[in-house]
């Protein structure tokens, strides 16, 4: 267990840095994305539609910061847990020896009802944090899964990786919305005449078309990278939830045996492709997510099921 030894202060700033980023990146590509339609339809007369993709990337980054956290947990299904159920009322007693022994403040608790055991943490930092389980999970697990789930779950609060992930599914979310108003406004002609009076304007030179095929290609890929970019993210986080987990608990195979279990259920009844990436394993339980290739990697919301045992199982000293 000597291996597991992490500097967590370190991944916090490390955290910070990378959402700071990602954030930035999301930002350029809507206003590129805001900046070429504009140059294609207004011929640069105006910059309406820039101003309005950055003002809806601010919105975005502005509610995914503040409120990303109810949002997740409200297409989740999620309602607080009960104290007064037996497996509920466990469940907290889990989260606060958890939070405890990763020197964090309570998060909230919350239970979803759905027969498929699954769990996700959600919030903007660890004094604004959520977990939320499954009542299949309460019903599957022993106390020692239980408490290896949730230890990765705070492991995912004590790294900051919760606001990362909220921040790129919010943005992410705006890129989408961009462009599809974008290639509804393509299909149906909009701007057509604007474009064609402006090119007269300045001499029918090339640079109108030229933006027209710039922004006909960021319609296409840039919903496209942005889906990759926050799989990328999401992906990544597994592996270090898990090795925080197995820190907390000191039993990594208590993790892998809640993997296989959670694996071997049928998928969640309520999810939404949002937040699918927030659960510890697939909720949708895709088969992409089973294949450890170059294209399943680039598309799968979680790394492979058997890497991450696997990798649990060398923290055990076995394999």
């Amino acid at each position: 267990m000597e291996a597991l030894s992490v500097n967590f202060y370190e991944l916090q700033e490390r955290n910070k840095r990378r959402t700071f980023l990602l954030i930035l990146v999301f930002v350029a590509i809507l206003g590129l994305l805001g900046y070429s339609l504009d140059r294609a339809f207004l011929g640069g007369s105006s910059y309406t539609l820039t101003v309005f993709a950055l003002l809806v990337a601010g919105i975005q980054s502005f509610a995914g910061y503040f409120y990303g956290d109810r949002m997740a947990l409200k297409a989740a299904h999620a309602r607080p847990a009960r104290p007064e159920d037996p497996k509920e009322r466990q469940l907290i007693h889990v989260v606060q020896e958890m939070a405890i022994a990763a020197g964090l403040p309570m998060p909230k608790v919350y239970v979803i009802d759905d027969p498929s055991p699954n769990a996700f943490a959600t919030g903007r930092d660890p004094a604004h944090a959520s977990v939320a389980a499954t009542r299949g999970l309460l019903d599957l697990m022993n106390r020692e899964e239980l408490q290896a789930v949730m230890a990765h779950e705070m492991s995912h609060i004590r790294h900051r990786d919760i606001l990362t992930m909220t921040m790129v599914t919010a943005l992410a979310g705006a890129i989408v919305v961009l462009a599809d108003l974008a290639r509804r406004y393509l299909w149906y002609g909009g701007g057509r005449s604007r474009r064609r009076s402006s090119d007269r304007r300045e001499g029918g030179g090339g640079g109108g078309g030229l933006f027209v095929l710039i922004a006909i290609l960021l319609i296409l890929l840039a919903p496209v990278v942005a889906r990759l970019m926050a799989l990328a993210v999401s992906r990544a986080r597994e592996y270090l939830a898990d090795a925080g987990a197995a820190e907390l608990t000191r039993n990594p195979l208590a993790l892998a045996r809640a993997l296989r279990k959670i694996a071997g259920a049928p998928p969640m009844q309520h999810v939404s492709q949002s937040t699918a990436h927030l659960f510890i394993l697939d909720p949708r339980k895709s088969r992409i997510n089973e294949k450890d290739s170059l294209w399943s990697n680039l598309w799968s919301t979680h790394p492979p099921l058997e890497t991450r045992i696997r990798l649990l199982e060398k923290m055990a000293g076995q394999g």
